[in-house]
């Protein structure tokens, strides 16, 4: 059974970081890509970032490129994602996602909200 844990969300004043993780289970972990999406309250599911197994390449929303980093590690089967220079626009659900070209796993998010 798969299964996509993500944790390290939580509360943060503007220009602060938080970093927040996908661990994941059941799965061959380098066979996919993963990638993280944020959701708010009336509004779709958006890609924030995402990194491709094959060559690392990385893709990020224009909005936080330069301030997200994702990134995994292989050996422990996470997927993490640096969030720094936090905005109040940068506040959702953050969920975890592993694709590959048969299969689409998510995880069930984790809250991030960003005020003063």
């Amino acid at each position: 059974q798969v299964q996509l844990v993500e944790s390290g969300g939580g509360s943060a004043q503007p220009g602060g970081s938080l970093r927040i993780s996908c661990v994941a289970s059941g799965l061959s972990f380098d066979k996919y890509d993963w990638g993280w999406y944020r959701q708010v309250p009336g509004k779709e599911r958006e890609l924030v970032a995402k990194i491709r197994r094959f060559g690392g390449g990385t893709i990020y929303e224009d909005a936080v490129r330069g301030r997200f980093t994702i990134s995994i590690d292989n050996a422990k089967m996470t997927a993490y994602l640096q969030m720094d220079s936090l905005e109040p626009e940068d506040t959702g659900v953050y969920f975890c996602n592993a694709n590959s070209y048969a299969f689409d796993y998510w995880g069930k998010g984790t809250l991030v909200t960003v005020s003063s």
